[in-house]
């Protein structure tokens, strides 16, 4: 079982566009907390009689500010992921997190004093031709009235965020790098381990998941204290705002209403039966007598081949090229300039991500690549969140992030860019049918699982509030419910699975984060059927809409390209075209005789 060298070993990202060392930013951090006092001063019980034209200065200030205390962040943040068993960067990080916590309290006034204006003279003040840069951003803030507190709860509760969520996240990112797993005599970190479970090796896809299992179990203990500290820390905060649930405050930052979310779990939940029905036709193809968890991911035909890290990167910068040439630019700039940090190596935190900095720098990409076909998918998915943020840079700080419901539409996309680029190269129908079953196999995951894993969410937080303290046992009894529901009987969940809630953060750093997913996946569906159907001329309005970044409501940014959100039947048109692939594939399988 040797390590694959795939060449992405000295891939690692260059942060010098952010500071030039630790001594640097420290040496920044004074400056950019002088300002907030500043601005403090200059504003503080004033917002409500500037004029259009002050408020977009006082504004474009406040932009500045978030902007240089941003490259602190990011700097001191990705220099700890990729070593976070290093005290030192951890010590910096955690410094950074203060002086977040200091610049948010002082300028946290604008909120409140913006929010509590009458409507009438903020909606005059909106109309201005001076704020268009700032209205949506503007609009948001008036939502969160009704949970907003006064300047000085604000204070409090921001100071000790810095020692409670903040820090428990911290622990639990640092308890999760620096676990090893005893994989046949030889400890391997999270990503190695689980990269088996997508091997053609069936017994080593059994004995990666019992090792995943032993060392999940080797922290059960701080994990479900973790979970249930990080649990009763949202309720009590959504107590004091006034939050009607515990995924309200997470709607309202998606910019989605509660219906429309209930919506789309109802749409996805009532179509289990795809679920079911693919994985009986990947037991049949697979030969098996049982269909395991450890078989969920198991390749169809023969795909243990590494991809090497040079060769997906021309595959994917190509695929994005053909679609819009200056999308292919944009990812050429994230490899030639070092904006990505791809090697596995102790310490890092596992998985991938794009981080979009701030507008005054670039995104950067964190990869762990195995060389597996599902890594070059990992990396057309980031690199279309990095065009994404690098293209919204230019709408400013406060317009340059989309809610999450959006965020993942140009990463999708890029996933599909790329699948159907292998797929046209591919001319024997028994690798078309491994790679149609792949591209399922991702789809599921993308929808299914993540609304799956939102009921999990809701069983956990609705226990912790209306019923106190979960034990280990009674998370891995909501997660084995949840996940039953899910797979219908096709899918045999041995003892082991029941602890595999306790190793995914997005449960801990971003509490109702993965509906979004199912969001996204169900959208690009939408909008590649209407590239098919429109070829370039949807492909320049499609970057139009990666480049309006947050500056207005989903729905109407993607309105723009002929997409309804409120439409009933969105959800279940997407839910259909996934039906459609596994229709296919039972097609080509009965074709090729698999």
């Amino acid at each position: 079982m040797e390590v694959a060298i795939t060449g992405a070993e000295e891939i690692r990202w260059d942060l010098t566009d952010l500071h030039d060392s630790p001594a640097d930013l420290l040496s920044k951090l004074p400056e950019v907390e002088e300002r907030a006092r500043e601005y403090g001063d200059m504003y503080r019980t004033r917002i409500g009689e500037l004029s259009a034209n002050e408020l977009s200065g006082a504004l474009a200030e406040a932009e500045g500010i978030y902007d240089q205390l941003g490259r602190s962040y990011a700097y001191a943040y990705l220099a700890w992921v990729t070593d976070t068993e290093n005290p030192e960067k951890g010590g910096l990080l955690q410094k950074v997190r203060e002086t977040y916590a200091t610049v948010t309290q002082l300028m946290v006034f604008f909120d409140i004093e913006w929010s509590s204006l009458e409507s009438s003279i903020a909606e005059n003040l909106m109309a201005k031709s001076e704020l268009d840069s700032f209205r949506h951003y503007l609009e948001l803030i008036r939502l969160q009235k009704v949970h907003l507190l006064s300047e000085k709860e604000e204070i409090i509760l921001s100071e000790k965020d810095v020692t409670g969520r903040s820090a428990w996240n911290r622990f639990f990112d640092e308890t999760m790098s620096s676990l090893k797993f005893d994989l046949r005599g030889k400890s391997v970190s999270q990503q190695e381990v689980l990269s088996h479970l997508h091997g053609t090796d069936r017994e080593l896809r059994r004995d990666a998941a019992l090792a995943f299992t032993a060392g999940l179990e080797s922290q059960l203990r701080p994990l479900t204290f973790v979970f249930n500290t990080i649990l009763a820390d949202k309720a009590s905060t959504d107590r004091l705002r006034n939050y009607s649930s515990w995924v309200a405050s997470r709607n309202i930052s998606n910019e989605v209403s509660d219906e429309a979310v209930q919506r789309l779990i109802d749409s996805v939940t009532s179509r289990y039966d795809i679920v079911e029905r693919f994985y009986r036709l990947k037991k049949k193809i697979l030969g098996l007598d049982s269909f395991n968890d450890y078989d969920r991911y198991a390749p169809i035909g023969e795909s243990d081949r590494r991809i090497p890290f040079d060769e997906a990167r021309e595959l994917v910068t190509s695929s994005y090229s053909e679609f819009n040439q200056e999308f292919g630019s944009i990812v050429g700039m994230f490899f030639d300039r070092n904006w990505i940090d791809a090697a596995v190596v102790d310490g890092k935190r596992s998985g991938a991500f794009s981080h979009g900095v701030v507008p005054s720098a670039h995104p950067y990409i964190l990869m762990n690549y195995t060389g597996r076909i599902r890594d070059v998918q990992t990396l057309a998915h980031e690199l279309g969140h990095g065009i994404h943020q690098y293209l919204s840079r230019s709408q400013g700080l406060f317009h340059s992030d989309t809610p999450l419901t959006t965020a993942e539409t140009a990463s999708v996309f890029g996933e599909m860019l790329v699948f159907k680029k292998l797929l046209g190269m591919e001319s024997n129908p028994e690798n078309q049918l491994a790679m149609l079953m792949g591209k399922i196999d991702d789809t599921i995951a993308t929808v299914f699982r993540q609304v799956a894993m939102n009921r999990f969410e809701d069983r956990i937080h609705s226990h912790r509030r209306d019923v106190g303290e979960l034990s280990s046992d009674t998370f891995s009894e909501l997660w084995l419910d949840t996940q039953k529901d899910m797979f219908r009987g096709s899918v045999k969940l041995g003892d082991h699975y029941q602890y595999w809630w306790s190793y995914i953060p997005h449960f801990l750093h971003t509490p109702g984060y993965v509906y979004a997913y199912a969001f996204g996946e169900l959208l690009v569906l939408a909008l590649y059927a209407k590239y098919q159907e429109e070829g370039a001329p949807f492909a320049k309005r499609y970057h139009q809409l990666l480049a309006s970044g947050g500056s207005d409501w989903p729905h109407v940014l993607v309105g723009r390209l002929g997409v309804d959100l409120d439409d009933a039947e969105f959800w279940n048109n997407g839910l259909s075209a996934i039906d459609d692939l596994v229709s296919e594939a039972e097609s080509l399988a009965t074709r090729v005789s698999l």
